[in-house]
């Protein structure tokens, strides 16, 4: 049974939705969208702190983005509107279905959106999973690492929304390239690739909350 990838005209409508909420619901600057190459496989690749992280990041980019989002939010409505704007499901079997669908979006020649960390935490990039890594080398796509800054503050609950009109702040860096080098194994690869991803997302955001004063959480609702 061939595989059946989500629709090319969810994100195309969808991320007028993300953009109202970041420009007038909310105040959201955007910083580094030439980075984001305007065709061909590329993975977005986001840290994630917040509830709003997710339209926010569908909103703002240059082009649609079929985003991996956790199987908990594929209910009601809200599940309705995430299948017809075109995400992907992650299960909780290892999201091993999400990334085979994700490597056909990225093979179809369409954008990836990734929260590496796999939940709203501190945002720092430490946690980053491996799946990524797996993406970008089977997908031969570039990762473009992206702050996104202002969404939840210290001490507010991982399903809080920032106050009206708050300052937020989405910086896209400069892509990030991981190849598989000729006798390494997979394994040792995606490992290799993992780190190297790993380290470049933790690099940006950490330089991008420098430079714009609006610091990460200070902590993690679901850990601490």
């Amino acid at each position: 049974m061939s595989q059946v990838l989500p629709s090319a005209a969810g994100p195309a409508w969808s991320r007028w939705v993300g953009r109202f909420l970041g420009r007038v619901v909310w105040n959201a600057r955007v910083v580094g969208a030439e980075h984001v190459p305007t065709e061909g496989p590329v993975i977005v690749a986001a840290n994630h702190t917040g509830l709003l992280d997710g339209p926010l990041l569908l909103g703002v980019a240059p082009r649609g983005l079929h985003i991996l989002v956790k199987e908990s939010m594929w209910v009601g409505p809200v599940g309705w509107v995430l299948k017809a704007s075109g995400q992907i499901p992650v299960d909780r079997e290892g999201g091993r279905r999400a990334l085979a669908t994700g490597l056909g979006v990225l093979r179809r020649g369409d954008a990836v959106g990734v929260f590496p960390e796999g939940t709203r935490g501190r945002g720092d990039f430490a946690g980053a999973r491996a799946g990524i890594a797996w993406l970008a080398l089977n997908g031969h796509a570039p990762v473009v690492p992206t702050a996104m800054l202002g969404t939840r503050r210290t001490g507010r609950s991982v399903n809080s929304l920032p106050r009206l009109r708050a300052r937020l702040h989405v910086e896209f860096g400069a892509p990030i390239t991981v190849v598989r080098e000729a006798g390494v194994s997979g394994k040792d690869a995606i490992a290799r690739a993992a780190e190297t991803i790993r380290d470049g997302l933790a690099a940006h955001v950490h330089a991008v909350s420098a430079r714009t004063g609006i610091q990460l959480p200070g902590d993690d609702p679901l850990r601490d």
